[in-house]
């Protein structure tokens, strides 16, 4: 696994946007005080010229157009890390276009995103055999002030962090919208991780139970279920090959959802458990979902992945502080991790080895 160099002092941060841009409000006032604040720290700013476009189709603009913003700013000289302005909707059209044999001979650099970003993010380790960001995108540090998942998101790019834990609350109702672009997050939901393993009942049959604590350790690997299952058997699946090549080392799988319903993340977890990507799995990180408390027909966000887990006899910790209800938790996928769990709390240490 190849891991990019930190950020350094008056290094120069790059911006792409291969899925949504900074075009409109409240995106484009964040970004800009977001790229106030990267200024004022010290660094430089080498901008895409996709960042304040809004010509595309669920994305800043043409896929090409996008696929060749994210080879050039990638394999370019002229900045250290690149950040994605934004998640969307049709990111997957752009991985068409992006030059992945470049990329995988070009110095390795830190590409940070989420959401829609998992279509580079999860190629990225999977293709290119390099460590990749899964945390906030650029517009979200145009907050004020910044939340202290941001701080530490940049103490991780910096170097100086390699183990996140959850947070004390987290937001079910943005106050961030056109007209104020600058508000910060509002959390007012307390944070309760639940953990859950297989446990033998007097009966000698395996039930998965919450339980107090577990703990997991794998190479991390995952994001967004929604653009998962959209990758999965294309010629951009390259999950059996990878997860072959690092079978000795098991993996933890990250998941959250965006616009699945409870179903579709049932449906996602069986197309991906089908396809043989759970393969050597020892257990799995469950953002909340955007759908988070919905239940339908007897199926909740826990059922929708607990039967899974049971059929390998994993644990699984989930409502963690990762995805589309934040803050969230910057996971470097690729690396290796011990993630552990215990009384409503959990913490994630990552070695880049």
């Amino acid at each position: 696994m190849k891991y990019p160099a930190f950020l350094k002092e008056r290094d120069t941060i790059g911006f792409v946007a291969p899925s949504f841009g900074c075009a409109t409000e409240p995106y484009r006032t964040s970004f800009l005080n977001a790229i106030k604040k990267w200024e004022q720290m010290g660094y430089g700013i080498d901008l895409g010229p996709n960042c304040f476009a809004g010509e595309g189709i669920g994305i800043s603009s043409t896929p090409e157009k996008c696929g060749r913003e994210l080879t050039e700013y990638y394999t370019s000289r002229n900045n250290q890390i690149l950040i994605s302005c934004g998640g969307g909707e049709l990111m997957c059209e752009t991985m068409c276009h992006v030059d992945f044999q470049a990329i995988s001979k070009a110095q390795p650099k830190w590409y940070m995103g989420y959401s829609d970003n998992t279509n580079l993010i999860f190629l990225l380790t999977t293709l290119c055999d390099t460590a990749a960001l899964y945390g906030p995108c650029a517009t979200t540090f145009g907050m004020e002030p910044w939340h202290v998942s941001l701080q530490e998101t940049m103490e991780l790019l910096e170097g100086r962090r390699k183990t996140v834990s959850n947070y004390d609350k987290w937001e079910k109702d943005k106050l961030r919208d056109e007209d104020h672009p600058l508000e910060p997050y509002h959390c007012t939901e307390d944070t309760r991780v639940k953990a859950y393993a297989p446990v033998s009942t007097d009966g000698g049959k395996r039930q998965m139970k919450e339980v107090d604590s577990v703990v997991m350790e794998g190479r991390l690997i995952g994001g967004c279920m929604d653009c998962l299952v959209n990758l999965l058997g294309t010629r951009f699946d390259g999950v059996k090959a990878f997860t072959e090549k690092y079978r000795e080392d098991g993996f933890v799988w990250f998941l959250e959802a965006c616009d699945l319903n409870v179903f579709g993340i049932r449906r996602a977890m069986w197309q991906m458990e089908e396809a043989g990507w759970f393969q050597y799995v020892k257990g799995f990180i469950i953002g909340r979902p955007l759908c988070y408390g919905q239940e339908m027909m007897g199926l909740d966000q826990y059922e929708a992945i607990l039967p899974t887990a049971l059929k390998h006899g994993i644990p699984v910790i989930m409502d963690v502080d990762i995805g589309h209800l934040p803050p969230m938790m910057p996971l470097v996928s690729g690396s290796m991790a011990r993630a552990t769990a215990k009384e409503g709390n959990m913490e994630i240490r990552m070695e880049f080895k």
